[in-house]
């Protein structure tokens, strides 16, 4: 194989291919050993047929598959041997091609640019960590016993009243007859809650121990029995027990009840609980930081498809008159998306970072955490859609990088307060929600503009090896 370089036009190139007629036959030749031992024809035992019948009988046939292995593994290896990344799908032009002919062709390509990313090393950014004060730690801490139930028996003749928890045996009739689930044993009841049948917990106020009540409740829309919806039941009840809240003693049990060891080590996980609740915020903060000195770094070029295509993902739905007024606004946009992808995934190769499989399946379980009850849905849209699930390892890797130039830049320590944390974080929410209703504003116009989430530059800057896409666009 014979590879010149030709047109050299910035990030343009052209390479010419040539391969000749001994090499396509030996190739040629290769193929024709291997079917021959599969080919059946009348007059020659299995694996005698002579090539010449074989050439007569496949020739196109096998010729088409040759030259297709042959462009494949040859363009992969030119751009190989030349180190050039091509950012997007290369065309092929073939020039010289037959059966007994040498191959000739020109593979033009438009390469990533180079990069530079010594810089990422002393990148600086402000690290967050959030002093959490005693008195914000008791204060959680007393919140978490007022919404521990604490229920205790009270004397037989105390009365019940809101807030209460009455436990009771019913017995219920619509129009003096039973019906399913007309009989109820040790139900209890928060008086106040109205979590059984509206209105019915307000008739059980002034009820005492072993005291009979007659309540009457209209049953939902939603009861089993169709027949009986909005219809007046009758229930009567025998009152077993009252039991009044009391506040929780804050002590050694109380945090034991909660898994700690003692109150001590409870204060401790609580106020890491808390600070923890700030630091996934103050983080993202942080490598947002990092993305904007990142944006700062130069590249000389941009490769003019990657932008097309990139503002393509920008301005989709939007109507072409809007697309054309924006053109340059979506161009700088796709421009800045696009450079920032091409220095985090120049990181990451190069500091050899990989996801698994493992690390894509914990980014799965934990979405479905944050959707309880609908994990099935969840799943089902990632097994349906295998693009969903290769955006989301695209999501763990630039995650990965941004961590790992977290670890080598240099961060400005600072210990903040809880009020400041908060301040930094609506601040920070307040020019988010402005920019969002900038990005709404242009798109307002347009009542087609699709919710599905944009694929992030990053992702898309990742060359995949051109002999898998090759294309014939001519041929002589």
């Amino acid at each position: 194989m014979k590879v010149t370089l030709e047109n050299k036009k910035g990030l343009n190139k052209d390479l010419k291919i040539f391969i000749d007629k001994e090499t396509m036959n030996s190739y040629m030749d290769e193929k024709y050993e291997e079917i021959k031992g599969s080919v059946n024809l009348k007059g020659f035992r299995p694996g005698k047929v002579p090539k010449e019948i074989l050439k007569r009988q496949f020739g196109k046939a096998v010729f088409g598959e040759v030259l297709d292995k042959v462009l494949k593994e040859t363009s992969t290896k030119a751009l190989e041997d030349n180190k050039i990344k091509p950012a997007g799908q290369p065309k092929l032009d073939l020039k010289t091609y037959g059966e007994d002919k040498d191959l000739e062709y020109v593979l033009s390509v438009t390469e990533l640019p180079k990069v530079e990313i010594k810089s990422l090393e002393n990148i600086k950014f402000d690290e967050y960590t959030v002093k959490i004060n005693d008195s914000e730690t008791d204060k959680r801490i007393k919140e978490i016993a007022k919404n521990q139930p604490n229920f205790k028996e009270v004397s037989a003749d105390t009365k019940a009243k809101k807030g209460d928890l009455v436990s009771l045996d019913y017995k219920a009739t619509v129009d003096g007859k039973d019906f399913k689930g007309s009989e109820g044993k040790n139900t209890q009841l928060t008086l106040g809650k109205d979590l059984f049948l509206k209105g019915f917990d307000e008739q059980l106020i002034g009820v005492k121990k072993d005291d009979e009540k007659l309540v009457e409740a209209t049953l939902p829309e939603n009861f089993p029995e169709k027949e009986l919806v909005n219809k007046k039941a009758k229930f009567n009840c025998k009152i077993l027990s009252v039991k009044q809240s009391e506040e929780l003693k804050i002590d050694d049990d109380f945090a034991k009840n909660l898994g700690a060891k003692d109150l001590k080590d409870l204060k401790t996980l609580i106020s890491k609980q808390i600070n923890d609740e700030y630091k996934n915020s103050l983080d993202q903060l942080s490598k947002n930081q990092i993305l904007k000195e990142i944006e700062k770094i130069k590249i000389d070029e941009v490769p003019e498809n990657l932008i097309e295509e990139e503002v393509k993902i920008l301005s989709q739905g939007m109507p072409e008159e809007e697309i054309k007024k924006n053109k340059k606004n979506f161009e700088d946009k796709a421009k800045t998306r696009i450079k920032t992808g091409l220095i985090l995934n120049e990181f990451g190769e190069r500091n050899q970072i990989k996801v698994t499989e493992q690390e894509i399946q914990a980014e799965v379980q934990k979405q479905l955490r944050m959707m309880p009850g609908q994990e099935k849905m969840v799943m089902d849209f990632y097994q349906k859609n295998p693009s969903a699930l290769a955006s989301l390892r695209g999501t763990v890797y630039e995650e990965k990088i941004l961590n790992l130039i977290k670890e080598k830049g240099k961060a400005n320590k600072k210990e903040i307060s809880k009020e400041e944390a908060e301040k930094i974080l609506k601040e920070a929410h307040k020019n988010d929600h402005d920019l969002s209703k900038e990005k709404k504003e242009m798109k307002k116009k347009s009542p087609t503009t699709s919710a599905k989430e944009k694929k992030p530059a990053t992702k898309k800057a990742k060359s995949k090896p051109a002999a898998k896409k090759t294309k014939k666009v001519s041929k002589k």
